[in-house]
């Protein structure tokens, strides 16, 4: 009689683990990751800035670099980490920057291992869930960089939906 109880109460246990609801996520699909960097990178070259662009999907790994002609050597790595540091964060890079201006204790967040805490990376949004994030390094300044993407995520909006 023991053993029969044990196995009902071992099944119940069983039973409401395995009903556990599966978490369902939107994510950055690839062709999307392509169509943000394009975008990009067309907005940078249309104000003369040659840059890199990266854009990661929602755990901040990479869905698509690109590196526009005659942009520097650092600028994958810059962009590269940019997006993470954004899609890690759920916020602009350049927000975070001010934070840290503002607030010296917030300091310590440049110090996270793959952060770059410059204004270039901005994510990227479907309602209010990030779902990844593009990073832009190699114009004259974070916010020029930040310009940029807004720009594109501007012009793939009917795409966020």
């Amino acid at each position: 009689m023991k053993r029969i109880l044990f196995a009902g109460a071992a099944a119940l246990v069983l039973t409401s683990a395995a009903s556990a609801q599966v978490l369902q996520e939107k994510n950055m699909p690839l062709n999307l990751a392509v169509d943000i960097a394009n975008e990009t990178i067309a907005a940078c070259s249309a104000k003369g800035y040659n840059v890199a662009v990266a854009v990661v999907d929602r755990a901040g790994v990479l869905r698509s670099l690109m590196r526009a002609d005659n942009a520097g050597a650092h600028t994958p790595a810059a962009a590269t980490a940019k997006a993470f540091t954004s899609a890690s964060s759920r916020m602009p890079t350049g927000v975070m920057a001010e934070n840290i201006q503002k607030n010296p204790t917030a300091a310590e967040l440049a110090n996270i291992p793959g952060f770059l805490v410059l204004g270039g990376g901005v994510p990227v949004k479907i309602g209010d869930v990030t779902i990844g994030a593009v990073g832009v390094g190699g114009a004259p300044g974070g916010h020029l960089d930040e310009a940029c993407a807004v720009a594109a995520l501007d012009k793939v909006k009917d795409q966020l939906k």
